[in-house]
Order: C-alpha cells, then sequence, then structure tokens
C-alpha cells in the first residue's frame, strides 16, 4: 500500500495552516505551526510571496490530498469519478472523500488521526456491518455501521481518542460511545462538511 512515510509536521508548515496530521499534538503548543508558520527549508522565510495562479491552484490541490492522507494517482481517481457523476464536480469530490472508511472513523473519533484510523484499519480492529474490512479507502454507503472489533475494544488508542470527541458532532454521523460504534447516516453535504480548502480551484488546475 502506497502511503506517504515522511514527517507530517512539514507537510502543515508547507501549506502555513494546520491540517490536523498528528493527532493530539496538533491540538498543542508542540506543534511546530506554532512557532515555525513558514514553509520547511534553507529559503522557506525567504520564498516570495507572489504565486501564480496555477500555484495558488496546486497548492489547493496538495492541501485537500494530503488532510485525506491520499496520493496522487488515486486522488486523480476520486477527481475521474466525481466528474463523471451528476452534480457540481468538486462537491462529489469531497463527498467521495468524506465517505472513505478511514475518514469515518476519523471522525467518529475513534482515531486521533486519519493516519492513526487506517493503522486500525489495516490491522483489522473495526468491521462494517458486521464483517471485516481492511482497506482504509472502502467507500462507505448510507446506513453502514462502524464498530470495533470485540477483542480490540479495550485498546487505549481509541478511548483516549474518543475523550476529546462530543457526541454527534456531525450530522451525518451517529456515535455510541458505549458501544464504540457508530453509523454513516448519509453522504454529507459539502456545506456540512469542516475543511478549510477551495475544491473549485482543484477542478480548474485538473480542467486545464
Amino acid at each position: 500500500m502506497a502511503r506517504y512515510t515522511g514527517p507530517v509536521c512539514k507537510l502543515c508548515r508547507r501549506e502555513k495552516q494546520k491540517l490536523f496530521l498528528k493527532g493530539q499534538k496538533c491540538f498543542t503548543e508542540k506543534c511546530p505551526l506554532e512557532k515555525k508558520n513558514y514553509p520547511p527549508g534553507q529559503h522557506g522565510l525567504n520564498r516570495r510571496a507572489k504565486i501564480s495562479e496555477y500555484g495558488i491552484q496546486l497548492r489547493e490541490k496538495q492541501k485537500i490530498k494530503r488532510q485525506y492522507g491520499v496520493l496522487e494517482t488515486q486522488f486523480r481517481n476520486y477527481f475521474e469519478s466525481a466528474n463523471n457523476q451528476k452534480g457540481i464536480t468538486g462537491d462529489n469530490l469531497i463527498k467521495m472523500l468524506e465517505s472513505r472508511f478511514d475518514n469515518v472513523v476519523y471522525r467518529l473519533g475513534l482515531a486521533s488521526s486519519r493516519k492513526s484510523a487506517r493503522q486500525l484499519i489495516r490491522h483489522r480492529h473495526v468491521m462494517i456491518n458486521d464483517r471485516l474490512v481492511d482497506i482504509p479507502s472502502y467507500i462507505l454507503k448510507a446506513g453502514d455501521v462502524i464498530k470495533v472489533r470485540d477483542k480490540s475494544k479495550k485498546l487505549d488508542i481509541i478511548h483516549n481518542s474518543l475523550k476529546r470527541v462530543k457526541d454527534n458532532v456531525y450530522s451525518w454521523l451517529s456515535i455510541d460511545k458505549a458501544t464504540l460504534s457508530g453509523t454513516y447516516l448519509q453522504v454529507p453535504e459539502r456545506a456540512d462538511v469542516p475543511l478549510n480548502a477551495n475544491e473549485q480551484l482543484v477542478v480548474e488546475l485538473y480542467s486545464k
């Protein structure tokens, strides 16, 4: 499984905003972006402020890719699929990314980051409709029930993550902390997704 294995805090610095890739660390003063709010590298402080139209579009694409933890080929495939669907391409793209198994596990609060959610899934700690699924990119459908396996319910990584989460934060999800389970109620509307990015610029980039 191809994945980015480098230092994730550098990605936040490159985009000049928190992408919440490091779990709890992102909410503390230990976050490198608190002290180094400029791109990494020896020329980070001296990079030109002016950026081209293409550069702006590229940064938005990279920002979305990195937040959801997908690489270029996979992201391009999502875009092509979104473009072939009815409706607004940018909205379709975000809806597909939000429907990924690893993202829903993260949104439910069972993991502190999408990276941690992928690890839980790959290690077969989480089920969909009482069936083991170890594919983080699996696309959920409305009504799917996600729950932690019985033998995994004592994992500290899950309970520590849930402590930070309020009940039913997102309208398209429901969470039952007592049973460590949740339901993907519906595909979210773009306006409801807390994503600080402009997906329309990604559409413009790929449409050239």
